[in-house]
């Protein structure tokens, strides 16, 4: 027994237990043991620096204090099974927690069983603040989701861009001729727009491409596609709608513009549209069958719509 050995030995141990308390005491990462109630029995100096707390304010009370209120009862089970188990060291976590002035910082966390005086086990649990290092990547990964999002539409508008937009054709072509289902595609651009950048501003012509834009997807269906090709030209895919059908609908939606005015300045905006209806043929020859009337639209003195010739 301990009791009848040599004052050396009970001299060694009380020193071995002072130094393990200045090493966590100087340590630079947060440490705090807690007892099997969950309760602070010991914080560092940078556990408490971390938190904002003083060694005062945190020993005695229940260590799910730092954490938000809805994970608390989780933070105890956990805590508790912790202890309960046979375990020697708990899993790596990232956790959120709360500073005392609210501050929610981004944790890691480690720790381990520890058997008391007492014969009960304790959790020592070390921290690491990995708040700068979270944010970083967050920005990161917003910053890649922008990118991602600019690569697939037009930043202006919001719709799709060119070249996703074309890609959308693509795969409801491939759809259309599959199933045997009917498709129309209709390309439209702003009469006159030029005059209006010219005399206003490409400000003002900005707003007029959001607002048009907008307006013209209350009047389309969820399931048809607004693409900006480019300047004030745009298509629109319609899923199994034939060419009578979408040009009824494009001539709502030509209707719908004429009718409104649009910034502050009330300025009248209309357009001409070209409606074409697939039939077994390339992505490029619909769109030009398209195109094509379109120009038509504009030669007979825009604000219309014209069917392709069929193809």
């Amino acid at each position: 027994m301990i009791s009848n050995a040599d004052p050396s030995i009970h001299q060694l141990l009380d020193r071995t237990k002072r130094n393990t308390e200045n090493v966590i005491k100087a340590a630079p990462l947060g440490i705090c043991i807690t007892d099997p109630n969950g309760y602070f029995e010991m914080v560092n100096p940078a556990y408490c620096d971390f938190y904002g707390y003083t060694e005062e304010e945190l020993l005695g009370q229940p260590f799910t204090m730092v954490f938000p209120e809805v994970h608390r009862d989780k933070m105890r089970a956990l805590h508790d099974a912790f202890l309960a188990g046979n375990q020697p060291h708990e899993l790596r976590q990232e956790l959120e927690v709360r500073r005392k002035n609210g501050e929610v910082r981004n944790i890691i966390t480690e720790a381990a069983r520890l058997e008391g005086a007492d014969g009960q086990m304790r959790k020592a649990t070390f921290i690491v603040d990995i708040t700068q290092r979270k944010r970083l990547e967050e920005r990161l990964q917003h910053a890649n989701q922008r990118l991602h999002y600019l690569a697939h539409h037009d930043e202006l508008t919001g719709l799709l861009n060119r070249r996703a937009g074309l890609q959308r054709l693509e795969q409801e072509l491939s759809r259309s001729s599959r199933y045997r289902n009917p498709l129309s595609v209709a390309m439209f651009d702003l009469d006159n727009f030029k005059a209006i950048n010219d005399s206003y501003g490409h400000s003002v012509g900005d707003d007029i491409l959001q607002a048009v834009t907008a307006k013209v997807n209350e009047i389309l269906r969820e399931t048809d596609v607004l693409i900006r090709l480019g300047g004030e030209e745009f298509l629109v895919i319609m899923p199994e709608v034939d060419a009578d059908n979408a040009q009824q609908a494009m001539e709502r939606v030509r209707s719908a513009v004429a009718q409104t005015s649009f910034t502050q300045l009330a300025l009248a905006v209309t357009l001409s549209a070209g409606v074409a209806g697939y039939v077994e043929a390339s992505t490029t020859r619909l769109l030009d069958h398209a195109d094509k009337a379109m120009y038509q639209a504009k030669q007979s003195g825009r604000n219309r719509v014209v069917v392709a010739s069929s193809m």
